[in-house]
């Protein structure tokens, strides 16, 4: 261990994000490695250890041969400071070595929110933040996660980004990276031969130019760069990596259990989701083959819980023949199998029965929003009937606790639909006295709103956010109406969403944005206590960018999106008109009742596993 961190962590709080030295860490000989990557997280310890995805990649970089990947995450303020008082860089857990000495800087981005942590963990390790000012082709700085498909706000920092599922693609990536050192290439050349493996989006190769209204003309691709860059997927999940010998933290995470991931993709079609229009189509796990993991992963970790990871886990068709498959094994080891959140329409006493054994805390539902009329609006197709019925069943079988999800500022909501969520949460209540059999125990219903931040690549792409003043109006007129003590109403802060919503529909001229503010103090921005919206302001002000311009503006269908020349695989025609079908209040069926032609299924050669 570096003498200075020794020094370090007996000033910091929890110094067990720094040591490294976990069970199932990989571990090499650097003599035996020509390829070394630092794989960031831009958020704490905590946040990047519970995400599937990182410990996915992980293990499918150190198979490869003469591959060493580290973990690598942004520290917490206290040891950032203490960090750059003693001038010691940003290090990996594995080595403890400085991340200057890798080949392959890749971060990890699932939130909008953690750009400036992607600038400061470069500038901790000594890495210039510009892709520009780094000519060699080492560091090579690239990006992946579902926030990248829209990178425009961080274009300049980023070398690479790379779209979709990253098992393969990944791979592709590293042997043309070690092809191209070996060969003495020029970044340049590297860069266009990068450009031309599908999934991979090279921003300096495009060029974009903007009309007089500051909206985009036109995005020219440089050099035989693709026209549209289309993200890359796992066709076969039965034959895609999973981390069965995974890394156990030597100190408490936010999801510290075996994650077992049953399918990707989502049959619903919501249309404010972004995560379930990018990651189409649906591909199943067998059966089989997720309860051998869930075994063997228990085994190897000595974990006690298995939540039953997917964006729709009620949706996976052999959900109760696998919670029965896995029954005795659980019992035996005292395993709890949890859901994430739960699906109001399909939620069965035979489901719940299988769930969390002996240990009734709560459950999740996501009704999204107050009333059906709404629900309609945003194709989630769940009836207030289905929703109370479902609590009916969990109150009925002993469950003495419900949270229920709802967004405001959903498009056309009106007062009505705000006032509808305290309805729901009123008759949730009468639900359960007239389904629980033991009253003594009392009830907790939690109401928690987010607000709704339209997203790229969605049918709400094009749909404006309500204003500040708009959305805390709303939270007042929910707060006021919720009168039952049993009920908690949580809501989100408004000024980090109105961040969130200019990142994620911004363009290039936000990299300049994003450079003031970090250069103002902005690190850990995801986290509350580190946010700060009037250093924002001040940014945008210095920069002369409005950021009504990209949160508060309608689109229009002929408007050039800043993320034109990335591609989910769903096409533009389709989000389109699920938009006209939200305006005029009509559902689409979800995926395993009908088509409906979104196009994702070309990915796998025209079937999805519906």
């Amino acid at each position: 261990m570096d003498k200075r961190l020794e020094r370090i962590l007996p000033r910091v709080q929890k110094p067990a994000r720094y040591v490294g030295g976990e069970y199932n860490a990989v571990m090499k000989d650097k003599a035996e490695v020509d390829t070394r990557i630092a794989f960031c997280f831009p958020d704490t310890y905590e946040i990047g250890m519970s995400n599937l995805g990182m410990r996915i990649l992980y293990g499918v970089m150190n198979q490869i041969p003469g591959v060493w990947c580290e973990r690598v995450f942004a520290p917490w303020g206290d040891m950032e400071q203490e960090m750059r008082k003693a001038g010691m860089p940003l290090f990996a857990l594995e080595s403890g070595d400085p991340i200057t000495d890798y080949d392959i800087v890749a971060f990890s981005v699932g939130y909008e929110m953690a750009f400036p942590a992607i600038l400061n963990m470069l500038d901790l390790a000594g890495i210039p933040i510009h892709s520009a000012e780094r000519p060699g082709l080492t560091p090579l700085v690239i990006a992946g996660g579902t926030a990248m498909y829209n990178a425009e706000p961080i274009a300049d920092f980023i070398d690479i980004v790379s779209l979709g599922e990253g098992e393969d693609i990944t791979v592709e990536l590293v042997e043309l990276h070690r092809q191209a050192r070996r060969e003495g290439w020029s970044k340049a050349e590297f860069l266009r031969r990068a450009a031309r493996l599908p999934g991979l989006y090279v921003p300096s190769l495009y060029d974009v130019t903007y009309q007089d209204d500051g909206t985009v003309k036109a995005i020219t691709p440089l050099d035989g760069a693709p026209a549209v860059v289309t993200k890359r997927i796992v066709r076969d999940m039965d034959k895609s990596y999973f981390p069965v010998k995974t890394i156990v933290p030597s100190t408490e995470i936010v999801q510290d259990r075996v994650m077992l991931e049953l399918f990707r993709g989502c049959i619903r079609g919501c249309r404010f989701c972004q995560a379930g229009y990018v990651y189409r189509p649906v591909r199943n796990r067998s059966r089989e083959l997720c309860a051998q993991y869930g075994v063997e992963s228990c085994n190897d970790s000595g974990y006690q819980e298995v939540t039953l990871s997917s964006l729709s886990t009620s949706d996976y068709p052999p959900l109760t023949e696998l919670c029965d498959e896995l029954e005795d094994f659980c019992e035996h080891r005292h395993v709890n199998l949890s859901l994430p959140s739960l699906r109001a329409d399909n939620f069965s006493m035979n489901l719940m029965q299988r769930l969390a054994r002996g240990r009734k805390t709560g459950l999740t539902f996501a009704p999204e929003a107050g009333t059906q009329r709404l629900r309609d609006v945003i194709n989630k197709n769940v009836t207030q009937e289905e929703l109370l019925r479902s609590c009916h069943t969990a109150f009925a079988g002993g469950y003495n606790a419900v949270k229920l999800y709802f967004m405001l500022g959903l498009p056309t909501e009106t007062d009505e639909d705000v006032l509808g969520i305290a309805d729901i949460a009123a008759r949730v209540m009468h639900e359960w006295r007239e389904a629980a059999p033991n009253k003594n125990r009392g009830v907790r219903i939690t109401v928690s709103t987010s607000w709704f931040v339209p997203k790229p690549h969605t049918a709400f792409q094009w749909e404006p956010q309500i204003t500040r003043e708009e959305y805390e109006r709303r939270v007042k007129l929910l707060r006021e109406a919720i009168t039952t003590k049993t009920v908690t109403y949580n809501w989100h802060d408004s000024a980090t969403s109105v961040i969130e919503a200019v990142l994620a529909r911004g363009d290039r001229k936000l990299c300049k944005v994003l450079e003031t503010v970090w250069c103002k103090g902005a690190t850990l921005d995801a986290w509350e206590e580190y946010f700060s919206f009037e250093r924002w302001q001040e940014a945008f002000a210095e920069c002369g960018v409005d950021p009504a311009f990209y949160a508060n503006r309608r689109r229009e269908k002929d408007e050039l999106m800043p993320w034109s020349m990335i591609s989910s695989g769903v096409s533009e025609a389709y989000l389109w008109r699920e938009n006209e079908r939200a305006r005029e209040g009509v559902t689409t069926p979800d995926c395993r009742t009908h088509c409906n032609g979104c196009g994702a299924n070309k990915l796998v050669g025209g079937k999805c596993d519906v």
